[in-house]
């Protein structure tokens, strides 16, 4: 089991060297030039041997695979640069992950309860109304993309009935921070969750379907063993086991998600950031976030494989 973890680990190197290589270069062919943003255009038409001398110095001369391990190397040793407003990336970086972290992180938990707990009990009243109904919004969750979903919360929480807000993290004259922290949260977590909601509770469903009709069910019920044991002990523990792995495959997904939903909340996460950035052209700050995401990514692709290697020793053996 180390065997197989250190491989899936080492794994992750050499794709996040290919990875932020094939951002670098993208970026650095779109045109943008940095010395644009640090001098005025006026500076730049009066004083263009001094320009070439400040890029010179600045090593935007140098050719593109010496300026990629340059860079490589600086965030390495944990300098992660400078925007071209001036702000430190790591400062930016330390004050929005956590934001996103926990948008991502509420919407894992809020969606697994309600997911699975749906889930569960449609296939243990089959074709009742909570099966129906759970059937119909499961659809309606995956047809309907996140991003319109938040716009009609918006317009029905914010807009018409004024209960949340639709914007930012936290309210600058706020009384009290926790409350009016889950007021603006609510909508964004919300807008996520449906989503995975409808996803979680489909496979539940189907797979606790799937358990409650093997042959192992069908004994312990022959046994007499009270229909609450049957569903607990034998059903539920069993058909949770694929779900925790659809579980962790989703996380990737939420983390990608959130970039959308902050830009439609206006939520200062680092998925907010990296648009700003992207719209801005200030390449540096879309360069690292970009890194951050695809490492969040890898990580919880890494944390599926071992949990499938748990549940499967097929798995880590390479059958």
């Amino acid at each position: 089991m180390i065997k197989f973890i250190l491989k899936k680990l080492l794994m992750i190197i050499p794709m996040l060297l290919i990875i932020s290589f094939v951002v670098y270069y993208g970026l650095q062919m779109t045109g943008i030039d940095p010395i644009n943003f640090m001098v005025s255009p006026e500076t730049l038409s009066a004083n263009a041997d001094n320009i070439d001398v400040l890029r010179e110095s600045l090593g935007l001369n140098d050719p593109l695979i010496v300026q990629y391990f340059r860079w490589l190397g600086n965030c390495l040793q944990g300098d992660l640069g400078y925007s071209f407003d001036g702000s430190s990336i790591s400062d930016i970086i330390s004050v929005r992950l956590p934001y996103t972290f926990e948008l991502a992180g509420y919407s894992l938990i809020l969606s697994a309860v309600i997911g699975i707990g749906i889930g569960i009990i449609s296939a243990i009243r089959q074709n009742g109304i909570v099966d129906y109904t759970g059937r119909v919004l499961a659809v309606l969750g995956q047809a309907v993309p996140q991003f319109l979903v938040g716009i009609v919360l918006i317009q029905i929480f914010s807009i018409k009935l004024g209960i949340f807000p639709s914007a930012n993290r936290v309210s600058p004259d706020a009384k009290n921070a926790f409350v009016d922290g889950f007021m603006h949260m609510f909508l964004p977590v919300l807008t996520l969750t449906i989503g995975m909601v409808a996803v979680l509770m489909r496979y539940a469903r189907n797979t606790m379907l799937d358990v409650l009709n093997s042959d192992y069910i069908k004994t312990a019920r022959s046994k007499g063993i009270p229909e609450w044991k049957v569903y607990i002990k034998h059903g539920f523990r069993n058909a949770m086991k694929p779900v925790l792995v659809i579980l962790m495959f989703r996380i990737p997904m939420l983390v990608g998600g959130s970039v959308v939903i902050e830009s439609v909340f206006s939520y200062p996460g680092i998925g907010m950031t990296m648009t700003n950035a992207i719209t801005s052209g200030d390449y540096p700050v879309v360069l690292i976030t970009t890194l951050i995401i695809a490492a969040t990514m890898l990580i919880c692709s890494f944390m599926v494989d071992v949990i499938n290697a748990l549940l499967d020793p097929r798995v880590r053996l390479g059958e």
